[in-house]
């Protein structure tokens, strides 16, 4: 894709480009939300991944017929994980507000953190992580919608299954082309339900350009954005960076969907942000340790 070219790499400087990636994905969101009440969440879910899968299969061009078993056996799971993600996130998303339903998800990356590191401090960042939670709970029925936060949660699994099988992946296949090969996956597993929810039965030209929006907001636009910083950011930075989505997603909620949160639940995103930071930092070092 252009934005991945050598002269887009110096027109974009690599943090930047991951800032304009978490910014975009988090837009992307906001759009989506508005396009529930029309579509619906699954709908509106399935909408961004077809597109998606369109946009990346036209710029990567990969060669599926040419897989072997032995990647394909990857790719499946990794594109049914990544369908599944993108739907529950949206349920959530139709429940609970963008902020916390993007802080909840983030347990799963920060659980793959966790459980690469096996320092003490890591309680630490535990402790933090459910403090967090603890904050946006919906005690005594009160607070945010308890469904809502179930789906945060399971997207967040899936987010760590897809964290999990990509790293195998990356060993199999190049980044574009697996990329492209899950989004055929994820298309393919959320359709049924994208179709059962009727909301294709409304579209308009209109909303199929807000669509086509979300899918460049939220998939093609980023992702072309992260592999400009990847060239150029060690995986720490990276990482540490990406960890300020929740906090992004909140502000995106309140700028674009007039989401405004309680103290403590502002609280909760920067407890869950500090919890993500110390567990990449210290499952680097751990890993550094390791490999010396």
């Amino acid at each position: 894709m252009e934005t991945t070219s050598p002269g887009a790499r110096a027109v974009i400087p690599p943090i930047p480009a991951v800032l304009g990636a978490i910014v975009s994905v988090q837009g992307g969101a906001a759009v989506a939300k508005t396009l529930f009440p029309v579509f619906g969440a699954t709908t509106t879910a399935g909408l961004r991944i077809g597109l998606s899968a369109l946009m990346l299969l036209a710029a990567f061009r990969p060669a599926l017929t040419k897989l072997t078993a032995a990647q394909w056996r990857v790719v499946v799971p990794f594109g049914i994980a990544l369908g599944t993600m993108n739907a529950v996130f949206y349920l959530a998303l139709a429940r609970i507000p963008l902020g916390l339903a993007v802080t909840v998800e983030f347990l799963g990356p920060l659980s793959v953190a966790v459980l690469h590191s096996r320092r003490a401090l890591d309680l630490l960042w535990v402790g933090l992580a459910a403090a967090g939670i603890a904050l946006i709970a919906p005690w005594g029925g009160r607070g945010p919608d308890a469904l809502g936060i179930l789906f945060a949660l399971l997207a967040g699994a899936c987010w760590a299954t897809y964290i999990v099988l990509g790293g195998r992946l990356s060993r199999l296949l190049s980044g574009g082309s697996a990329v492209s090969a899950a989004m055929v996956v994820a298309t393919l597993t959320i359709l049924p339900f994208a179709v059962a929810g009727g909301g294709l039965a409304r579209l308009t030209p209109r909303l199929f350009l807000a669509a086509i929006a979300v899918a460049l907001l939220s998939s093609a636009l980023p992702y072309s954005l992260e592999m400009v910083a990847l060239r150029a950011l060690p995986a720490r930075t990276f990482s540490i960076l990406m960890s300020l989505e929740p906090a992004v997603a909140a502000l995106a909620g309140l700028a674009f969907l007039g989401e405004r949160l309680l103290g403590t639940q502002w609280l909760a995103i920067v407890f869950v942000i500090i919890a993500s930071i110390g567990a990449t930092v210290t499952a680097r070092e751990t890993s550094a340790a390791v490999e010396v």
